[in-house]
């Protein structure tokens, strides 16, 4: 259901390298596809398709530009920054959206639509196989950066990169933590036993992580689902048992029935690991740890590499 708040076409650009077809929404604070102030604005993909297969799309019912989750793709949600320290009505930092209005006296809570109070200055530049977004912003609750994020095809491959950069231009320290929310639907696929993640070290959890023992369980280094989860069923967990080395920021999801899938690796470790899913989404959400002092330059790099396993039926 599309929202007569806004409709299509929405900004936006294509890419390809002739193995990789991919739509991507582009940041506007008017006519984007995205106006929330939750998740980082730029690289929001709606569709994204290699092989005959496609991995990203609508995921939810309800759209709205405003909404905190009306949102597809690999999308990465940064850490406020000084919203503990912030009074009511004084700002705080969300990197890739700008500086917002603390409105109560109350944790930070993503789905809040909070007052935003300087949006900075989005700059894209779209290419054949790339497009690279820039976000300026300038003593926003009192920090200013540079971020660039960019994505990339490989040339002749079936591989997408997420380069980014954040270079602190203001005179306080930046530190939080980012984490990519992977709203992967590989063949629009119900969430059940045909798929699978996998990681490189062995899964630990918690008794009180949601839907653990009904809807799924960890067997060794892998996520698995006991039936297919029903509309309005979801699990949460936090998972353990990642190292201290980007080796294990290394994840797979795949599709047993189309054979469709994701390898999923950074150049950076791991800092904090959630899992989370629905009847049409599943998300492994892996943090990376960022700090970056005046002057300094962070990057971080994400790879995805897709694929068709040669079994599948």
């Amino acid at each position: 259901m599309i929202s007569a708040v806004l409709l299509p076409p929405f900004p936006q650009t294509d890419i390809s390298n002739g193995v990789i077809q991919a739509k991507i929404y582009l940041p506007d604070s008017t006519q984007g596809y995205y106006q929330g102030v939750r998740f980082d604005w730029s690289g929001v993909i709606a569709s994204l398709t290699y092989n005959g297969h496609s991995y990203f799309g609508q995921w939810f019912d309800k759209y709205d530009p405003k909404l905190h989750d009306a949102i597809s793709g690999p999308v990465e949600e940064f850490t406020p920054i000084g919203y503990e320290q912030a009074k009511i009505g004084e700002d705080f930092l969300k990197i890739g959206v700008g500086s917002l209005r603390k409105t109560a006296d109350a944790p930070y809570r993503f789905a809040t639509s909070y007052p935003t109070v300087n949006l900075g200055k989005w700059t894209v530049k779209p290419g054949k196989d790339a497009v690279e977004f820039t976000h300026e912003l300038t003593n926003a609750a009192g920090y200013s950066y540079l971020y660039r994020k960019t994505l990339r095809l490989l040339p002749g491959k079936p591989t997408l990169v997420l380069e980014h950069s954040l270079k602190n231009t203001g005179r306080k320290p930046i530190e939080t933590t980012v984490y990519d929310h992977n709203f992967y639907m590989i063949d629009n696929q119900p969430t059940g036993p045909d798929v699978s993640v996998t990681f490189p070290f062995t899964l630990q959890t918690n008794d009180k992580a949601r839907g653990l023992g009904t809807l799924f369980e960890t067997r060794n280094n892998q996520v698995a689902y006991l039936r297919e989860l029903a509309k309005g069923e979801s699990t949460h967990s936090y998972l353990t048992g990642f190292g201290d080395t980007s080796k294990d920021y290394d994840i797979r999801i795949e599709n047993r029935k189309t054979g469709a899938g994701v390898h999923i690796t950074s150049d950076q470790p791991i800092a904090q690991l959630a899992f989370w899913s629905i009847a049409t989404v599943v998300c492994p959400e892996p943090y990376v740890r960022i700090k970056a002092e005046p002057g300094q330059e962070f990057t971080w790099k994400i790879t995805y590499d897709y694929y068709v396993k040669s079994e599948a039926k």
